[in-house]
């Protein structure tokens, strides 16, 4: 193959290798490069496993419900690998009026776009998990919201593109975007190797901000750090995708028994001389606090590990999707603001669509570059 091929993308979490696998699907010649020495290796396979609609921006909403209704179930199957998809629900939670409020409020958004979502009382969200406690007072139910293993699906988005032909390369960090003739063509990495395609995919996370930079776009998002714990295995308890008003903890139980929750101490992480991120010692203590108040017969589970990564945060909240009117030959995946993960297969699915066909059958114009445009 060499160094060119029709699509390049840069990114190796489960964006770009979601968006590799249905650009392959569609018999498109794909290279996907890689910065670190292993795909999967940030966010991508770290994360609380969130396969919600619940709770999220309106403008994103749509493209989480198509991937919902029409990929993540059959997955597994088509990845041939167990994602372990369960679609039994998320109860967002609160304990307070000004909680209510919140959830009121994101709820009475989402059923004006067509999401199956409600707000239901203290009784009742015991009786979908009597484990919760008497302090949880409302909550947002979504029926078809759930969760998955995040690990075995970014690694199976990666292993089925490779077996369609797409060129995974790792160890390329991309340092630069090139035109040629007005048209984006050309990525140069820093180990001086050059990668030529008719159409550039940035979706490397946090990074995709310096890259884009390159060809004089300025995508308006900050690294911001975040941290998860892991618990030690638990007899089965409940399966339904957990998060709360003001997403202090959020967080399932996984198929093995153990639970993963991400949450934040409000105060900043820290990193290593080499950027590398750390956990923050009062962050897990913090978050279980936390977590005890609403389920109590957690306050004994002993917490086996803990990690902190970077998530990329766009300035509104969003992603940015689609193609840059000053870039031709560009095409944004990057700004998911550490809600990524279940939107990952329809947001892939769509823009190999776009790349291929010119068209999408979710309308992505809320989510382009443009949208940052001065209103004059």
């Amino acid at each position: 193959m060499g160094n060119n091929a029709e699509i390049i993308v840069i990114g190796g979490g489960i964006i770009g290798c979601a968006i590799s696998y249905y650009l392959a699907k569609r018999g498109a010649d794909v290279i996907c490069l890689e910065g670190s020495d292993h795909f999967g290796n940030g966010g991508s396979s770290r994360n609380g496993g969130g396969v919600r609609q619940s709770g999220r921006d309106p403008r994103e909403l749509p493209l989480v419900m198509y991937g919902i209704r029409n990929l993540w179930p059959f997955l597994s199957e088509e990845l041939d690998v167990d994602c372990e998809y369960h679609q039994d629900g998320n109860l967002r939670l609160g304990k307070t009026k000004k909680h209510e409020e919140i959830l009121t409020g994101l709820t009475e958004r989402a059923v004006k776009a067509g999401l199956d979502v409600k707000m239901i009382d203290g009784d009742e969200v015991r009786r979908i998990n009597p484990y919760l406690s008497e302090e949880v007072t409302c909550a947002s139910w979504c029926p078809t919201d759930g969760h998955a293993n995040p690990l075995t699906t970014t690694l199976g988005f990666y292993k089925a593109a490779r077996k369609m032909g797409v060129h995974f390369l790792s160890g390329e960090k991309v340092i630069e975007m090139r035109k040629v003739k007005g048209v984006l063509r050309k990525v140069i990495c820093a180990s001086g190797n050059i990668y030529e395609g008719e159409t550039i995919v940035l979706a490397a996370g946090y990074e995709s901000r310096a890259i884009a930079g390159t060809v004089g776009i300025d995508i308006p998002m900050q690294p911001a750090m975040l941290e998860a714990l892991v618990t030690e295995a638990e007899p089965p308890m409940f399966d339904q995708m957990l998060g709360t008003a003001e997403a202090d903890f959020y967080g399932h139980q996984t198929k093995h028994g153990s639970f993963v929750f991400g949450g934040s101490s409000g105060l900043e992480g820290f990193t290593k001389d080499n950027g590398t991120p750390v956990c923050y010692a009062k962050t897990a203590p913090c978050i279980c606090r936390g977590i005890m108040k609403y389920f109590p017969d957690l306050a004994e589970a002993k917490i086996v590990r803990t990690w902190a990564g970077w998530m990329d945060r766009c300035v509104d909240g969003v992603p940015v999707l689609g193609k840059v009117e000053e870039v031709p030959g560009l095409i944004l995946a990057c700004g998911f603001t550490g809600h990524g993960f279940g939107i990952a297969p329809g947001a892939a699915d769509q823009l190999a669509e776009l790349i291929t066909t010119g068209s999408t059958q979710v309308d992505l114009s809320a989510l382009r570059y443009d949208r940052f445009r001065a209103k004059i």
